[in-house]
């Protein structure tokens, strides 16, 4: 079982990354699905959440959570 969150900075940008009807992020989280169970080789549970932070590009906490460095 896997959890990601999308964060995005704006609602517009929210409504762009789920699309119609979801059928966007539903793209996404098939095409993510299937590429991770080919690297673990093993089914996976994948879900993907969407929320908005405002300036979360400029928070470097944010960056640390997900592993990066932030870009000065």
């Amino acid at each position: 079982r896997i959890e990601q969150v999308i964060y995005v900075e704006r609602d517009s940008q929210k409504k762009i990354v789920l699309g119609h009807k979801g059928e966007t992020i539903r793209a996404i989280g098939q095409a993510a699905r299937t590429e991770i169970a080919e690297i673990l080789e093993q089914k996976v549970h994948l879900f993907l959440f969407v929320k908005v932070r405002e300036n979360w590009g400029d928070d470097p906490e944010r960056y640390r959570e997900m592993g990066l460095e932030f870009p000065h």
